[in-house]
């Protein structure tokens, strides 16, 4: 491996703290975080982190590999400090996610999963961002930037490439790094946790328009069971 001697004591001892919140014996088990650790060194899986992760783990590095090309969020080249994806699935392309898309990939002059010449902003097309009541949505190392247009959204990589700070809409005061957001999702608390809007207005209409109606869930009636020796019975058509 290449990481300097000072690198590798680190991330193994950081390492370490996460296998060790495994039962004993499922060391394996923490792969996922220890790939997000890797990429808070690299930016991406390097060859180096997949072999560091072999070795602290008992696998092969195939096995780490095959994890690691498995998931979109592991990288598999050098991103850079700012990932910006634009969603494209169903709700936010008829609502404008399409337009979006090629207004910033235009102005950044890349495409998905490429880097600008600076280094500052990896654009990607995300098949979902799990935001569909803020569509379009646009996010930024895994943080939320809701209602986006074309306009805004090339206003927004503008504001990361001059270094500026950039403020989500629901999250974090700030957008963290990439590296910084991979640290996190290895499992070591950033102390933001508690900042901003988790869940805004549109996320909790339906609850709101429910209590005030006093509508509930309704409650499953159990059906009673069959005696002993008897077969339960079941409707027609089920098996």
């Amino acid at each position: 491996m290449s990481y300097t001697s000072a690198v590798e004591e680190r991330l193994r001892s950081e390492a370490s703290e996460v296998i060790s919140r495994y039962p004993e014996g499922h060391a394996r088990s923490a792969l996922l975080p220890l790939l997000h650790l890797v990429q808070s060194e690299d930016g991406f899986v390097s060859a180096d982190g997949i072999a560091l992760c072999s070795d602290l783990l008992g696998v092969s590095r195939a096995e780490v590999s095959a994890v690691a090309t498995f998931y979109t969020q592991y990288k598999r080249h050098p991103t850079g400090e700012y990932l910006v994806g634009v969603c494209t699935n169903a709700l936010c392309a008829v609502m404008g996610g399409d337009e979006i898309w090629e207004a910033v990939s235009s102005h950044v002059g890349v495409g998905t999963d490429e880097t600008s010449p600076s280094g500052k902003i990896t654009l990607e097309r995300i098949e979902c961002n799990a935001a569909c009541d803020y569509a379009p949505v646009v996010m930024v190392n895994w943080e939320f930037f809701d209602n986006q247009t074309p306009e805004s959204t090339i206003a927004l990589v503008d504001e990361l490439e001059a270094g500026h700070e950039v403020h989500p809409t629901r999250g974090p005061e700030s957008v963290p790094t990439f590296r910084q957001n991979e640290h996190t999702l290895a499992g070591f608390l950033d102390d933001h946790v508690d900042e901003g809007l988790s869940a805004g207005e549109a996320s909790t209409l339906g609850l709101r328009i429910a209590d005030e109606n006093s509508w509930t869930a309704p409650v499953p009636v159990a059906e009673p069971e069959a005696p002993i020796g008897v077969e339960p019975t079941t409707k027609e058509g089920e098996k």
